[in-house]
């Protein structure tokens, strides 16, 4: 296990390196001079070379790239040119990656909590009524995209009912929303997977001897045939969770959470070009690591995965 380990953890790095240099060339060498962007076009000359200078934009790219490069190793992202005090960028983002994190295992939760009931009853009920609800459940909960999920929901659960908070964390309920907003998807996803996996786990073998046996109905589908079938619902789930930590971008600017999407949008709109740059950095980061330890979590559940060659 430590071996496969430690293939995993080393074939991540040149990965890391990769994105970091997409980033990197992504604000570089896109057209149009990034310093005019921030100041705009009736900026002082001397203050243009000022910012240039300290950006470090006026050495030579490949200089700009391996002190970029040594930025990340260290944990230096530069510092902000847009937010007052000009803060360091890796404080701006430890700051508010907490909050995302939140978010993120929220949804999980709220898509694991509706995904593992429903596929499992959508799969012991197969080709009942019940099972073609929650596949057409499942269906639009795909289809709706959470940029008008999120707005719907603020409509009738906080202004026509006033049971939840508009936005913000202030009030522990005003998770509620945002974690329904950003979970719905996966947890139609998670559905059809599950049942999926659970519609081939009951028609094995075991399952008929089970039965056979005399064992009682739930526990055959709630413990033994549930339990085999985790194995790639636990694999999506992870790969997943990166895909949320990404994709809370549009659900915290819906719900005004200062998240690291709240951050990524208002530094674009500042033309803060360090902080986008270290924010896009950390989301990708974060995605590999959730993978790696998706991966891991496999080899854990499954010891083919480790011992494969």
């Amino acid at each position: 296990m430590l071996n496969y380990a430690l293939r995993r953890l080393l074939g991540a790095v040149p990965t890391l390196i990769g994105v970091a240099t997409l980033i990197f060339l992504m604000i570089h060498l896109v057209p149009g001079d990034p310093v005019e962007a921030m100041l705009g076009e009736y900026a002082a000359p001397s203050a243009r070379e000022e910012l240039r200078g300290q950006l470090g934009l006026d050495k030579p790219l490949h200089e700009q790239y391996l002190s970029f490069l040594g930025g990340v190793v260290t944990g230096d992202l530069g510092r902000s040119v847009a937010l007052e005090g000009r803060p360091a960028v890796a404080q701006v983002i430890a700051e508010a990656f907490p909050t995302t994190l939140l978010l993120a295992l929220a949804a999980m939760a709220v898509a694991l909590i509706i995904a593992l009931p429903a596929g499992t009853i959508s799969a012991a009920r197969k080709n009942t009524l019940t099972d073609y609800a929650v596949s057409t459940g499942a269906l639009l909960g795909i289809s709706i995209p959470n940029f008008w999920l999120g707005p719907l929901l603020i409509l009738f659960f906080s202004i026509q009912l006033g049971w939840l908070p508009v936005s913000g964390l202030d009030d522990p309920w005003g998770l509620v929303l945002p974690a329904l907003t950003l979970g719905a998807s996966l947890a139609a996803a998670l559905t059809r997977m599950v049942r999926a996996a659970m519609t081939e786990e009951l028609s094995q073998d075991y399952i008929r001897t089970a039965r056979a046996k005399g064992l009682p109905e739930w526990r055959i589908v709630g413990v033994h045939a549930l339990r085999n079938s985790l194995i790639p619902v636990v694999s999506i789930a992870g790969l997943q969770f990166g895909a949320l930590l990404a994709g809370a971008v549009v659900t915290e600017r819906i719900f005004s959470i200062q998240g690291i999407g709240f951050i990524l949008i208002d530094a674009i709109g500042r033309r803060d070009y360090p902080l986008v740059q270290g924010t896009i950095l950390v989301i990708a980061a974060c995605y590999i690591a959730v993978n790696l330890a998706t991966d891991l979590m496999y080899a854990v559940i499954d010891p083919r995965v480790r011992y494969g060659r």
